[in-house]
């Protein structure tokens, strides 16, 4: 098992991609360069998280978490402007806030972590 795995962070980030890429390939009514760019982010971050739990000095392994948390803000701005033209439901829009909010936060938590 890589180191990555094991963090409670992926697998939230795991689950939340499932999410996303479920409904995005399901809403085709989602304007595509949209939906692309939701799916890049939203796989960014994830992957820059696995790069940055692999990389040897802190300053690196901060770099990658700034960036995978950058990605998740991303998300949220892109999964607004869905909401704003009525393409997400208001349940599932709250359920994936809420997770990447939560995703935030545990990304923060482990920057600040590295600082000790």
């Amino acid at each position: 098992m890589f180191d990555f795995e094991k963090l409670d962070i992926y697998q939230v980030l795991r689950d939340l991609n499932y999410r996303v890429f479920s409904f995005l390939n399901e809403d085709k009514k989602i304007d595509a360069l949209v939906r692309d760019q939701w799916k890049k982010a939203s796989q960014n971050s994830v992957l820059n998280l696995a790069e940055g739990t692999g990389r040897m000095t802190v300053s690196d392994k901060k770099h990658y978490l700034t960036n995978s948390r950058g990605g998740i803000f991303e998300c949220v701005a892109l999964m607004q402007q869905v909401f704003d033209q009525g393409q997400i439901e208001p349940k599932l829009y709250e359920e994936l806030y809420q997770k990447y909010e939560q995703a935030s936060k545990m990304l923060l938590g482990m920057y600040r972590s590295y600082d000790k």
